[in-house]
């Protein structure tokens, strides 16, 4: 299928001891060959399903009061998050410092109003909640990637190395995805492709993995289909196959349940996420569009 590379499947060790607890515990997990979109969805695709369909996203619906219950009326809009860079250092605990709910924000107006996609064609598009990922997925004809068929594909056949180049952060000092250099969330060095603020690049900027695929991590964190929980599955006998998880974690009292989105984004930096690596991995409610969180689609075997 055009655009997408195919995948060989095999075994390999998913998850990381070294990093952070819910990449643990590390378990060896077969997956079938599979063909993956060669690099995230971009703006230019995004728009055209939009023009076929009609399709509104997420974040371009008022939201529900009955969704919401706590939110007052006057704050009931259509937005989205957008990273707002802080003046100087801040504690990293206080998220709130530099994201705003915008309203107005949207896959359209990624920043909010006055924002455009005018040059951004070839960037990957972003403010896109998980059902809006799905639904472009199904016009496709595609799915989205299960989380062992995300990381397996990131890692390019380097099993349990740390990146998806390889164990050095910056092999031969050479930045090797779109991520946030220099301390953050206030001072940011720009690398290949970026302008003095910290933003998507177009896709392919920096090398391809070992499976030709290129923006595994860094630029946009991805959604991928698996429902998020604090650790991965304990290890049995046997390598599973195909392993994903189908259903919400029991007893939350969350209204929308979190899927895991994997990868990073320019927004992960060395003092504060490390998160531009195939193990990484965090929760993401469904209902959440931000400025740095984008997808890619699969297309399975048989």
């Amino acid at each position: 299928m055009r655009g997408t590379v195919r995948v060989p499947g095999g075994e390999f060790a998913m998850g990381s001891a070294d990093f952070f607890p819910e990449e643990r515990p590390v378990r060896r997990v077969w997956v079938d060959p599979f063909r993956i979109d060669a690099h995230p969805v971009t703006n230019a695709a995004f728009r055209r399903f939009v023009k076929q369909t009609g399709y509104v996203t997420v974040a371009e619906r008022t939201p529900r009061a009955e969704d919401y219950p706590e939110a007052e009326p006057e704050d009931l809009v259509a937005g989205a998050l957008v990273f707002r860079p802080t003046a100087g250092p801040v504690p990293l605990d206080r998220w709130r410092r530099w994201w705003r709910y915008v309203p107005g924000a949207s896959w359209r107006r990624p920043h909010g109003p006055g924002s455009t996609l005018d040059g951004l064609d070839r960037h990957p598009v972003t403010q896109i909640a998980y059902a809006d990922a799905a639904a472009y997925a199904h016009w496709a004809g595609k799915e989205l990637p299960t989380e062992a068929e995300w990381e397996f594909a990131a890692r390019g056949g380097l099993d349990s190395a740390a990146y998806a180049w390889g164990n050095e952060p910056e092999p031969t000092g050479r930045r090797m995805a779109n991520i946030w250099v220099g301390e953050f969330p206030w001072s940011f060095q720009p690398g290949r492709g970026q302008g003095r603020n910290p933003g998507t690049t177009v896709v392919g900027s920096y090398p391809p993995n070992g499976y030709g695929l290129t923006d595994m991590t860094g630029n946009v964190w991805e959604w991928t289909v698996d429902h998020y929980r604090p650790e991965h599955p304990a290890s049995s006998c046997c390598s599973p196959r195909n392993p994903r998880v189908d259903a919400p974690e029991p007893d939350t009292d969350e209204r929308f349940p979190r899927r895991v989105v994997k990868g990073g984004s320019y927004l992960c930096a060395a003092n504060y996420c490390l998160r531009y690596r195939p193990s990484a991995r965090q929760g993401q409610t469904e209902d959440t569009a931000t400025c740095h969180l984008g997808f890619r689609c699969v297309v399975r075997d048989g």
